[in-house]
C-alpha cells in the first residue's frame, strides 16, 4: 500500500483526528466517519472525504481503520447494520487501533476470517503528542501477511511498528503498557506528595529526579501539570480507568495477581468519583491532595 491508498477511518476523537491528518499528509485518500458530524466536517475541510457510516467509509478502500473508545463501539462498527462485516473494505483488511478486550479481538478476528476478511489489533502508545507527531508506538496482533499489507499505512502514523504475535497479542501488549503507565503515574504523584509535605521545591525535585534513575516519560510530561494544577485533558482519567479495567479483567481470567494495578485502579475510581473523569491523567495527583489535605 503506497501513497495514494484509499483508507477508511472510523473514530475521529483526539487521537483519530491527528492520525487522519498524518495519513492525508502521507498522500493517502481518507474516507472518514464519526458519530459527531462536526468532527467529519472539520476533517473534510482538511482534505478528507466524508462518510455517512462505517460501511460508507470502507467503500472502495484498501484498508479500514477504527480508533474508538471501548470494546462495544468497535463491535458495533464490525457487527452493526452498516458495519464492516457486512460491507468490508475492498482490500478486505480491517485494523482496529483502539484499546479493547483481547477476548473480543479474538472473537471478531474469527468471525471476520470466516468471511474472508483479515483483522489486525493494533493499539497504540504515545498519546495525543505521539499521534500529532506521527511517532506512535504501534503493537500489532494478527496474521503476518495482513501485517505486511498494513505496515505501509501504519508507517504514516507511527515510528515503532511491531508485529507482536497472534490475534489479541497487540491488545495484551498494550494492556501491559497501560499497567506500567498507571503505576508510574501513581509513583510520580507519591513522590510529589512526599516532597510537598517535606517543604521541598517541587519543580526542582522534578528536575533532580529527571537526571537520575527515577526519570520517566510521565515525570517529564505530566509532572509540570501536576505541580501547576493543570488538569487539561490529553489522555483522560476515564480512558485510563477503562484500560485498567481491561487489564484487571484479563489478569483475572488468567489468574495473575496484580496488586499494584488494583491499588492504582482504586485511585482512578476515586478521581472519577470526584468529577475528574474528563480531566487528564495528571489529575490523579488530586487524590493525594485530598489524602494529605493539601488542596483541591
Amino acid at each position: 500500500m503506497s501513497a495514494g491508498t484509499i483508507v477508511g477511518f472510523v473514530g475521529l476523537g483526539t487521537m483519530g483526528r491527528e492520525m487522519v491528518l498524518n495519513l492525508l499528509a502521507a498522500g493517502h485518500a481518507v474516507r472518514v466517519h464519526d458519530t459527531r458530524p462536526e468532527a467529519v466536517d472539520e476533517l473534510v475541510g482538511r482534505g478528507a472525504i466524508g462518510a455517512a457510516s462505517p460501511a460508507d467509509a470502507a467503500a472502495g478502500a484498501a484498508i479500514a481503520i477504527t480508533m474508538l473508545p471501548d470494546t462495544p463501539q468497535v463491535e458495533e462498527v464490525v457487527y452493526g447494520p452498516a458495519g464492516l462485516l457486512a460491507a468490508p473494505p475492498e482490500g478486505r483488511l480491517i485494523v482496529d487501533m483502539s484499546t479493547i478486550s483481547p477476548v473480543a479481538v479474538r472473537r471478531m478476528q474469527a468471525d471476520l476470517a470466516a468471511a474472508g476478511i483479515a483483522f489486525l489489533d493494533a493499539p497504540v502508545s504515545g498519546g495525543p503528542v505521539g499521534a500529532k507527531a506521527a511517532t506512535l508506538s504501534i503493537m500489532v496482533g494478527g496474521e503476518a501477511e495482513a501485517f505486511r499489507r498494513a505496515r505501509p499505512v501504519l508507517a504514516a502514523m507511527g515510528t515503532t511498528i511491531t508485529h507482536v504475535g497472534a490475534p489479541g497479542a497487540g491488545q495484551t501488549v498494550k494492556l501491559c503498557n497501560q499497567l506500567v503507565c498507571g503505576i508510574n503515574i501513581q509513583a510520580v504523584c507519591e513522590a510529589l506528595a512526599l516532597g510537598r509535605a517535606s517543604g521541598v521545591d517541587l519543580p526542582q525535585l522534578r528536575e533532580v529526579l529527571l537526571g537520575g534513575s527515577a526519570a520517566s516519560w510521565m515525570l517529564e510530561k505530566l509532572g509540570p501539570a501536576m505541580i501547576e494544577g493543570d488538569d487539561t485533558a490529553g489522555f483522560r482519567i476515564d480512558l485510563m480507568l477503562k484500560d485498567l479495567r481491561l487489564v484487571q479483567e484479563h489478569a483475572t481470567a488468567l489468574s495473575v495477581p496484580l496488586p499494584g494495578t488494583a491499588l492504582v485502579t482504586s485511585q482512578y475510581v476515586d478521581a472519577r468519583a470526584h468529577g475528574e473523569g474528563a480531566n487528564g491523567n495528571q489529575a490523579l495527583f488530586r487524590v493525594y491532595d485530598r489524602m494529605t489535605n493539601q488542596r483541591g
